[in-house]
């Protein structure tokens, strides 16, 4: 990471490398942070830099920091005026990823959500691409389930939860795969390690409602307007049971940092013909366009720099 870049840290802008908490800080020792992942595009053609759906992403941040009993002065306006601030102070000139995050700052022991100051940070990186096989992923079946909503809320990002994320990850990577897909509870396929999942089915496009663990993702929500509106696709929320996977035509992954990733294989089986099918690429293509600034369609989707 580029050190010489800035942060939003404490109250202010300052260098990347001073924005430093503490090891006894809450947040650190029992994962009481929430954060979203949100994007920024540029545009070579009008040599700007666009940030894709951050009301949206604001929006749901603050509803993580709701559920994880956080108050906070920003609301989503404020939040986007200090996003386009820090980005402008760095002068980007290419892609580039955001995280911010609401997180308990305090020091010391104790589980509690109550009681305890709350505070937000934000810093920014240049974008590295996610799943580097995303035309062509193989996938596994995790042998990990996805947290329930009773459990920690699938809903919100929040820190502490994505070492579910973390295990998931690394098992299907240590065993060959670009990523897995994860059952939740009721054995449905719920999402990728950190990403919602669709699937093709007889030229119907599938994929899991909200109330099956999943996050409710700001590219899902876009890639659905896309399919429905430009492409002229049935899209469905429903439960998808395992061996549905296997016999789909299509199946595509979708995520803030992983965009739209075709999967092709899932454990060793071929998904369609086991190439990345026309649905998914023409998406692809389109969505690119939305967040680039290149279809005028999708113009309150970005807020320029």
């Amino acid at each position: 990471m580029d050190l010489s870049k800035h942060a939003y840290f404490e109250g202010k802008i300052v260098p990347l490398a001073d924005a430093k908490i503490n090891i006894a800080t809450h947040g650190f020792l029992y994962g009481t942070a929430v954060f979203g992942g949100i994007r920024a595009y540029w545009n070579e053609e009008k040599k700007r830099l666009f940030v894709f759906r951050p009301w949206d992403h604001y929006h749901r941040l603050l509803h993580s920091a709701r559920m994880m009993a956080m108050s906070t002065s920003f609301d989503e306006e404020s939040l986007i005026e200090l996003t386009l601030e820090l980005l402008r102070t760095d002068h980007y000139q290419q892609d580039v990823y955001m995280r911010p995050t609401f997180y308990k700052a305090d020091m010391g022991i104790g589980v509690r959500l109550h009681d305890l100051k709350d505070e937000f940070c934000l810093f920014t990186m240049p974008y590295e691409k996610y799943v580097k096989n995303d035309t062509n992923a193989h996938v596994t079946i995790s042998s990990w389930r996805r947290i329930d909503d009773n459990m920690i809320p699938a809903r919100g990002k929040v820190a502490g939860a994505y070492a579910n994320s973390a295990l998931i990850k690394t098992d299907a990577n240590r065993a060959g795969f670009d990523e897995a897909l994860v059952l939740d509870q009721n054995g449905h396929v719920s999402e990728g390690s950190a990403m919602n999942i669709f699937m093709v089915r007889d030229g119907i496009v599938v994929t899991p409602p909200v109330t099956d663990n999943i996050l409710e993702g700001i590219t899902r929500k876009s890639v659905m307007e896309i399919l429905r509106s430009d492409m002229g696709l049935q899209v469905v929320e429903r439960s998808i049971d395992r061996t549905e996977v296997a016999i789909a035509e299509e199946f595509f992954m979708t995520g803030t940092a992983a965009q739209v990733t075709a999967v092709t294989k899932v454990d060793h089986r071929p998904i369609g013909r086991g190439v990345m099918g026309p649905i998914t690429a023409k998406l692809r293509d389109l969505y690119e366009d939305a967040l680039r600034g290149r279809n005028p369609k999708y113009k309150s989707w970005n807020v320029e720099v």
